[in-house]
């Protein structure tokens, strides 16, 4: 049924909750506290994806270097959430999901030193340079700065774990989408066990409210649960090529999102800073690309 599906289709839908999930989950952060939140974030989608996946099954059969892909794909879940709400909390996430990309186009230019790859990190790292408008972050002292530091550390840090999430995830989504979703349903099992001890302790507290529970259920779907199946099932029939051009969509997604459900209303500037990232994440060309599946054409 998912074939019937254009994979461009999928990604859409994931490009839309890849940041609606977050933009919602921003607005719980003063009721239930940042790594609260992230931990219902990943337990949520680990309870949604455990019966349908059945991850104890797919962790038997496993081999045991797939199980340690699969562990280190939940440990990079459980740190790249965690650190990108504690980015959300400091940094519009217009600029927290700038920072994502450049670190896609360096691993590119890394692998493969072309000149369409030093332009493409010149774009994106420029466009990146304006939404921090290092000017005021210099003019900026005590807690505001300070904070600002502190926020930018972990929107770098969610970045470079936003490029392992890519690649484990296109390892764990060959052999078909179906076989991708079950592990990452295991993947996600391996995350909540991971993210136990971070944020159990915030998101004990908001038990006494059901409906801040089922807000962080919500959360843990549209951030977890839907973007991540819809990646597995674009992953599966499009080459990595073709997934990271894709991806330049989604810096304009997390502006436009920003505007409407948290009311960060950029400037000309920051739509400049956008843009440049956009051209660069385009341009740029992987190293590398999956064997085709089947049914690719």
């Amino acid at each position: 049924m998912s074939e019937a599906v254009p994979p461009h289709a999928w990604f859409g839908v994931s490009a839309v909750f890849h940041y609606l999930g977050p933009a919602f989950a921003v607005l719980l952060f003063p009721v239930v506290g940042v790594l609260g939140v992230a931990w219902f974030r990943i337990a949520s989608a680990a309870l949604v994806f455990a019966p349908i996946t059945k991850p104890w099954r797919t962790f038997k059969k496993s081999s045991p270097r797939e199980r340690l892909l699969l562990l280190a794909l939940g440990g990079c879940l459980a740190v790249m959430n965690s650190s990108f709400y504690l980015a959300l909390d400091r940094l519009p996430i217009s600029l927290v999901a700038a920072i994502e990309f450049v670190g896609t186009t360096g691993i590119a230019l890394w692998g493969l030193r072309t000149g369409r790859n030093y332009l493409a990190f010149a774009f994106a790292t420029i466009g990146v340079t304006l939404l921090v408008d290092v000017p005021s972050l210099l003019a900026a002292d005590g807690p505001a700065l300070t904070s600002d530091l502190l926020g930018l550390f972990w929107a770098v840090l969610n970045g470079s774990l936003f490029v392992l999430y890519i690649i484990l995830g296109h390892k764990i989504s060959e052999g078909g989408a179906s076989g991708g979703v079950e592990r990452l349903g295991a993947a996600m099992t391996a995350a909540f066990i991971f993210v136990m001890p971070i944020g159990f302790v915030q998101a004990l507290e908001a038990f006494g409210a059901p409906l801040l529970v089922l807000a962080g259920i919500a959360v843990g779907i549209c951030s977890s649960v839907i973007p991540y199946v819809c990646d597995q099932l674009a992953m599966a029939r499009l080459p990595r090529a073709s997934f990271a051009f894709l991806l330049a969509l989604l810096p304009a997604t997390a502006t436009i999102i920003g505007v409407i459900v948290l009311r960060q209303i950029p400037s000309a500037v920051d739509v400049l800073g956008v843009a440049l990232v956009m051209i660069g994440v385009a341009v740029h060309k992987p190293s590398t690309m999956p064997v085709p599946a089947a049914n690719d054409e």
